[in-house]
């Protein structure tokens, strides 16, 4: 029967890039397995950087840290299963596999969105405020301020979780995308999804808009403290590192806005935008917080320094 629940022993199929000509399949898996291992490398010196340098235990650092930990996650959910699509014709999850997939890609989304907050809170305090900087950003506010954004994160989830594995699914189990994509599941559904769909809009409202008001409302402090500097060099300097957050910030929200706030009619799957979230992001996010800071720099010089000198001749 069509509409009849589906087990644990019910498969779907991710279509990946089955209806890409073999040629072009083979230079997609040559660039998404070197964007996996920049994303891997890239974030795991971010983290052994800030956690060798004692001058790098700054509540910056220290948030910079957890959203490298989360960038290696986004990665390593999706892309070791999308890499071996280039070599099957399609991929079998089960329904367990494709819900801890979406409670997995969800999770750390939502906790980015959260890092991403902070982080911008972090800045204002740090410019806007310098002398009371330490007081307001001590070591035990900048645990709380992580620790929520995990703790949200594990639970935002959860709900949607919960409702898709009460429904029902059609004769289709194929999912055209590269990985367990909520919309594109929900599309196979037989089942009312009308509270999915409210619940989605919510949660992605929420985390989204709220998050990115939150934040262009310390730009703007900033900007308005960075206008006041007397020196011209160090407008240009925060101007860049200002443009550059909130780089990634749009696009990182545009991209998740886009693919999950669309009316229902509308939505269909995306993997270009997909791609904006789950590689484009976490390749950039070291490159444009960590690896273009002249402290964070210094300190990976004196690191790389400091392992060369204690090799064995």
């Amino acid at each position: 029967m069509a509409g009849a629940n589906l087990t644990s022993a019910d498969t779907f199929l991710i279509v990946g890039f089955m209806d890409v000509p073999q040629l072009l399949r083979l230079s997609l898996f040559t660039a998404f397995s070197l964007i996996y291992v920049l994303t891997l490398v890239t974030n795991i010196v971010v983290i052994a950087t800030i956690y060798l340098n004692s001058n790098l235990h700054t509540p910056m650092f220290f948030f910079l840290a957890n959203l490298s930990v989360i960038d290696i996650g986004y990665t390593s959910v999706i892309f070791p299963k999308m890499l071996v699509h280039f070599f099957q014709e399609g991929t079998h999850f089960s329904l367990t596999e494709c819900l801890l997939q979406i409670y997995h890609l969800g999770f750390m989304m939502s906790t980015e969105f959260l890092l991403l907050t902070v982080m911008a809170y972090d800045r204002y305090v740090a410019i806007c405020h310098p002398l009371r900087y330490m007081t307001i950003m001590n070591k035990e506010v900048c645990i709380r301020l992580a620790a929520a954004s995990w703790l949200v994160g594990l639970l935002d989830s959860i709900p949607h979780v919960l409702l898709i594995s009460k429904l029902s699914f059609c004769e289709s189990h194929t999912i055209n995308h590269f990985f367990c994509d909520l919309t594109s599941l929900m599309k196979l559904s037989c089942s009312d999804t009308g509270t999915i769909d409210i619940l989605t809009y919510i949660l992605v409202a929420i985390m989204t808009l709220l998050s990115f008001l939150l934040i262009i409302t310390s730009y703007v402090n900033i900007i308005s403290s960075i206008l006041k500097m007397k020196s011209r060099g160090g407008q240009r300097k925060a101007f860049s590192t200002c443009a550059t957050h909130i780089t990634v910030v749009l696009l990182f929200n545009g991209s998740v806005c886009s693919t999950y706030m669309r009316p229902k009619y509308l939505m269909r799957e995306n993997k270009v935008l997909s791609l904006l979230y789950v590689a484009v992001t976490p390749l950039f996010n070291p490159l444009i917080y960590s690896l273009s800071n002249t402290e964070f720099k210094n300190a990976l010089k004196k690191t790389m320094t400091q392992m060369n000198n204690s090799k064995p001749f």
